[in-house]
């Protein structure tokens, strides 16, 4: 291996790792604040990446029709616990949000998505309107799935996300079908760096994550809705004491981690040819760089992303045929070294 090939593969692993970070990120943000190990994480991937291609092919993302499902299951569920809860007596102001949010957007985005000429639109327009089909998915499979489990141990909340990302992948092959897609690149761009071709989609892609990284950073340090995250991932009962709504953080933190998802997609999308279910395995290295954070970090997540990116890279051109193996024996040494090192606490109630 010369310098130049090591420099390539460095590249790859880089814009690789760009994303996994930004799916740690989201591991970590959904984990710390609700304590799911969210395994459809991935599925937001695949969904964001293969609702951008059939919006470059001028057809109608068929995703729609399961976003407006969602909604209709998650409206009923609302109105009933508020129903329960008050009736009329707080007036018709939820009743009103939960339409707008999770009838009235869906539709919509069904109606839009039908009634522009999809392929003429801006590459930035396209990107932008199959992220907002997916992100709805966020908070809505967290209603049906997750709140009423909001106190539920570790391991049943880990076995409902099983069960999520399975039937999320079986609906995945029966929307998008089981061919691949690949999106078209931001940029044809390239330049020479000391010999060392560096194009302009693997730029792109580092600096949207990193502004994107940055954002995150800015939104828990300074805003009051990121605080009273940080505060709910701290400490849930305290956050409860003091009046922050954790069912309400639990349904932020979902939709920030779908809109993450579904801009990795967007991110990915040219990078590699995308199936129905390629977003678990994606998902699934997000997730060994989480572990090396411990999913509580989020800058040591990031690093570890990262580096789970470029072992990925260099083992292709070692052994490619174990590239995989690789990567996923990295999170071994880690658990060990994190079971022999660190304190056992029991669970909070």
């Amino acid at each position: 291996m010369d310098w130049q090939i090591a420099g390539i593969l460095a590249q790859d692993g880089v814009t690789s790792g760009a994303v996994y970070a930004l799916l740690a990120l989201a591991l970590v943000l959904v984990f710390s604040v609700t304590r799911v190990i969210f395994i459809p994480q991935g599925e937001f991937v695949a969904f964001g990446a293969l609702t951008l291609a059939a919006i470059q092919t001028g057809g109608a993302p068929q995703l729609t029709w399961l976003v407006m499902v969602l909604g209709l299951l998650a409206f009923a569920m609302d109105s009933a616990a508020t129903w329960r809860m008050a009736g009329l007596r707080r007036g018709w102001r939820p009743y009103a949000t939960n339409v707008a949010v999770n009838l009235a957007l869906p539709i919509l985005l069904h109606l839009v998505s039908r009634s522009l000429p999809l392929a003429d639109l801006p590459q930035a327009a396209q990107a932008a309107l199959a992220m907002l089909i997916v992100i709805p998915m966020g908070p809505m499979i967290y209603r049906i799935a997750y709140q009423r489990l909001s106190e539920a141990t570790t391991l049943v909340l880990l076995i409902v996300s099983v069960a999520v990302h399975v039937l999320l992948t079986g609906i995945g092959l029966l929307v998008f079908g089981a061919e691949g897609s690949r999106t078209a690149a931001f940029t044809d761009a390239a330049f020479e760096v000391a010999g060392l071709r560096i194009t302009g989609q693997s730029l792109s892609v580092v600096t949207i994550s990193v502004l994107l990284i940055l954002c995150l950073y800015l939104y828990f340090g300074r805003t009051l809705s990121g605080k009273a995250l940080r505060a709910t991932a701290v400490n849930r009962l305290g956050a409860r004491i003091v009046g922050i709504g954790t069912n309400q953080a639990g349904k932020l933190a979902f939709t920030l981690a779908a809109a993450i998802g579904a801009l990795s997609g967007v991110l990915i999308g040219p990078i590699t040819t995308i199936f129905y279910d390629s977003g678990f395995l994606i998902g699934l290295k997000g997730f060994v760089g989480a572990i090396v954070g411990g999913l509580v970090s989020y800058p040591a997540a990031a690093a570890g992303a990262v580096l789970v990116g470029l072992l990925e890279s260099y083992s292709s051109f070692w052994a490619s045929a174990f590239k995989e193996v690789v990567v996923f024996t990295l999170i071994i040494p880690v658990l060990l070294w994190r079971s022999l090192t660190g304190k056992h606490v029991e669970e909070e109630h």
